[in-house]
């Protein structure tokens, strides 16, 4: 099979005009859909989409690779497009794209095609090759160039094939690529691996784990004779075999965009030896970022957290919403006790059914957090004990910060245990996962919680209260500023309860300004992410800006955890634009004489806010403010994670 055999006259544009990137999907697209190669458009459209949501197929110099595959290709075939003008796609390099190839890949068996997509992907990291196909004159002109090239390249196959490895080289190196699609990232990385090796005077082999499946796999012999070993993965690969190696991880992309650099490392031996797990299964490559391993790990392990807990707190987060939303159309607040105030939000029946519910996937939350950071340190036997770990902070005094602690401590936990266990006889030791790591991994996480993370966390608070309790006769701005900033430090955390507490506290006592200030505290930060992410949007990724707005409708009901996972991955720029927003808000509410006789409901509650058009003009203060930070301290991303176009998931 022929490149020309997937690639027709009729999904070829050398002339296209594209507004941003996800025009530029859309019309590739929609050039696949005239070759007659999808019986379902729409289902292809969203997997080119999501797979771009991944990372981004901008390889650079120019060229851009996306890709789909599913049952809804019914054979496999090419679109391109030329984009004389280029178009702004988050390549790798910064770049414009002015040269597309879009792939279908059928859900098949027979993968012989795929190979002929990885030869094409190797091929665009030709610049000559590259510059020809822009300047074609004529589709026909076109599909003669890539001809040409193609037999070059087969011959260039021929050639390697019958070469050996290990001939020559001041350094044996042996590399492994595998991305999650399998298409082109693998080949192309695969490619510049090759190139800088051979410039460098190194003799390298290269596994590739593609959609076709293993190729070119490494023996047991060559990893013994190999002196480093590259794993430019986004994707499992089987890395016990390179037990007692020097071995460098690091992502596909670094595969592509720094190969000259992996090299370099390899000669010098710059990596750790690998140690295996000792559970013989399959270990996810971790991914290394600006040569700073260890940490990139615990950002993994921490993302893991905070994706799985993300639909419990915007789901939650959102009924209760309602729930309060009911209650301000359904209740006279002004004829309400204190006591019946308190209750805001469970007062009608329809706001008590959906309180119940989002409440309850609140619950969940910080439970869900621990837990899969946990798995993601420790695979399954985690799970459990973070589960655990995280339940008993969402039920005692340590809150956010207790279930994070909880999450690491049972994950780290289980990998101690694990090493204690594999001493064990076989017998025995089969019965870890089942019996093992749930007993004694759940006892010690809770003895753990309860006598090392629960008494400091709950004596913080108790000197928090007191501290506050004597600022009561102070500037009323300076405590409205501290109040509300506390509110903004852990958003649900001990600093955040004390700062509630204190509020809901003053109501009993009819001293309603202070309950103002720490709502509106607690409300800037996610209205404040919110804005953030609609007006810096190279700031965040496809995940965040996609998640983003839902945090306008979370702060405005008094729900400041949305903006815990924003906080939770960058916690040194989030926070303190944060705590900056929130502490002028409250400061404003103060200086404004604005009240608050509810302990909750956010934007519901306030036609029994005083000064209500002030407090709005404090909130907007703050979370206009709030946002021009994080816009000015969070960098942009050197590589979006995704795009998302306006009204549709990308």
């Amino acid at each position: 099979m022929k490149i020309s055999d997937l690639l027709r006259g009729e999904s070829v544009d050398l002339h296209a005009v594209c507004r941003d990137k996800a025009d530029a999907l859309e019309k590739a697209v929609a050039l696949m859909a005239a070759s007659g190669n999808l019986a379902d458009p729409e289902a292809y459209k969203r997997q080119v989409f999501d797979r771009e949501a991944e990372g981004t197929t901008g390889i650079g110099e120019g060229v851009a690779i996306p890709h789909g595959k599913g049952s809804f290709v019914t054979a496999p075939g090419l679109a391109a497009m030329v984009i004389p003008d280029g178009v702004e796609f988050d390549a790798l390099d910064g770049e414009k794209v002015y040269l597309l190839f879009l792939i279908a890949a059928p859900q098949t068996k027979d993968n012989v095609h795929l190979e002929v997509l990885g030869r094409l992907s190797v091929m665009l990291l030709d610049e000559a090759f590259t510059e020809n196909l822009k300047n074609a004159q004529s589709v026909e002109e076109f599909l003669r160039i890539i001809d040409a090239a193609e037999q070059k390249a087969e011959a260039k196959e021929a050639e390697k094939d019958g070469a050996k490895h290990g001939d020559g080289g001041a350094c044996r190196i042996l590399a492994v690529t595998a991305c999650p699609t399998g298409i082109a990232h693998t080949y192309m990385a695969a490619e510049s691996l090759e190139k800088a090796a051979k410039k460098m005077g190194c003799a390298i082999k290269i596994e590739t784990r593609g959609s076709a499946g293993a190729k070119n796999v490494v023996t047991e012999q060559e990893i013994a004779e190999a002196d480093f070993i590259i794993v430019a993965a986004d994707t499992k690969v089987p890395m016990e075999r390179f037990a007692g190696k020097k071995v460098l991880e690091c992502q596909v992309s670094d595969g592509i965009g720094k190969a000259e650099k992996l090299i370099a490392r390899a000669m010098s031996g710059d990596a750790p030896v690998y140690a295996a797990s000792g559970g013989g299964t399959e270990t996810p490559a971790k991914q290394e970022k600006s040569g700073n391993g260890a940490v990139h790990r615990i950002y993994m392990h921490l993302m893991n957290g905070v994706s799985h807990m993300l639909p419990f707190v915007v789901g939650g987060g959102i009924l209760i919403a309602l729930a309060f939303l009911a209650d301000s159309f359904g209740v006279d607040m002004e004829s309400l006790t204190a006591a019946e105030r308190a209750d805001f939000g469970t007062i009608t029946p329809v706001a008590a059914v959906l309180k119940g519910i989002g409440g309850t996937a609140f619950s969940f939350m910080l439970p869900v957090l621990a837990g899969y950071i946990a798995m993601s340190i420790a695979d399954r036997p985690g799970l459990a004990a973070g589960f655990v770990g995280g339940a008993l902070a969402a039920n005692g005094k340590s809150g956010f910060l207790g279930a994070l602690a909880a999450g690491f401590i049972a994950g780290y936990l289980i990998v101690l245990l694990r090493r204690l266990f594999d001493r064990l006889p076989e017998a025995i030791e089969k019965l870890s996962p089942v019996l093992l790591y749930p007993v004694f991994g759940i006892l010690l996480m809770g003895l753990i919680m309860h006598f090392a993370v629960e008494p400091p966390v709950g004596a913080l608070n108790e000197a928090l209260n007191r501290f506050l309790a004597g600022m009561g006769g102070t500037s009323r701005v300076v405590l409205g500023a501290v109040l509300a900033g506390m509110m903004a430090v852990d958003m649900g955390g001990p600093f955040n309860k004390a700062a509630y507490v204190f509020g809901t506290a003053s109501i009993v006592e009819g001293n309603y300004a202070v309950m103002a200030a720490v709502m509106i505290g607690g409300m800037v930060p996610p209205c404040a992410i919110a804005l953030a992410s609609l007006l810096f949007r190279n700031r965040f990724t496809a995940a965040e800006r996609e998640s983003g707005p839902t945090n306008f409708i979370m702060g405005l009901a008094f729900i400041t955890e949305g903006a815990i996972p924003f906080a939770a991955s960058d916690p040194f720029r989030v926070i303190p634009s944060c705590v900056a927003g929130s502490a002028l808000a409250g400061a404003l509410s103060m200086a404004f004489g604005c009240t608050l006789m509810a302990p909750h409901g956010g934007i519901f509650v306030f036609p029994v806010v005083g000064n209500a058009l002030w407090y709005l003009a404090a909130l907007a203060a703050g979370t206009v403010v709030g946002a021009l930070l994080l816009g000015l301290l969070k960098k942009r991303l050197p590589e979006s994670s995704g795009i998302k176009r306006e009204g549709e998931r990308a």
